[in-house]
C-alpha cells in the first residue's frame, strides 16, 4: 500500500505563508519525483512545483519567486513552503508520487483571504 499523506492546509491573509508536508508510506522513493499540483473549483489541476530525485525543480511561472519545494529523502517527505501568499493562490492542493504510477494524496485546502 502506497499512501500519501499531507498536512499543513489552512487559512491565510494575503502576503502570508504557510508550508505543506507531504509523507510517502509503503516503500523508499529516493529515487522518484514529487511535486505539487492545485486545483481551484471549476478549473483544471496544474502543476505547480516539481522535484526529482537529485534536486532538480520546476515550478509554475505564477508561482516563482514565490514558493520554494523541498524535499526530505529519509523521510520520503516533500514540502512546499509558500510566501506571499495571494488570493488567487487559493485552492486545493495535491501531493504527487511518480512511479510506474502515478500517486496522488486526498489535497488539502489552502484559503488566502484578501
Amino acid at each position: 500500500q502506497v499512501q500519501l499523506v499531507e498536512s499543513g492546509g489552512g487559512t491565510v491573509q494575503a502576503g502570508g505563508s504557510l508550508k505543506l508536508s507531504c509523507t510517502a508510506s509503503g516503500g523508499i522513493f529516493m529515487l522518484n519525483a514529487m511535486g505539487w499540483y492545485r486545483q481551484a473549483p471549476g478549473k483544471q489541476r496544474d502543476l505547480v512545483a516539481t522535484i526529482t530525485s537529485t534536486g532538480s525543480t520546476t515550478y509554475a511561472n505564477s508561482v516563482k519567486g514565490r514558493f520554494t519545494i523541498s524535499r526530505d529523502n529519509a523521510k520520503n517527505t516533500v514540502f512546499l513552503q509558500m510566501n506571499l501568499l495571494k488570493p488567487e493562490d487559493t485552492a486545493v492542493y495535491y501531493c504527487n508520487l511518480r512511479t510506474t504510477y502515478d500517486y496522488w494524496g486526498q489535497g488539502t485546502q489552502v484559503t488566502v483571504s484578501s
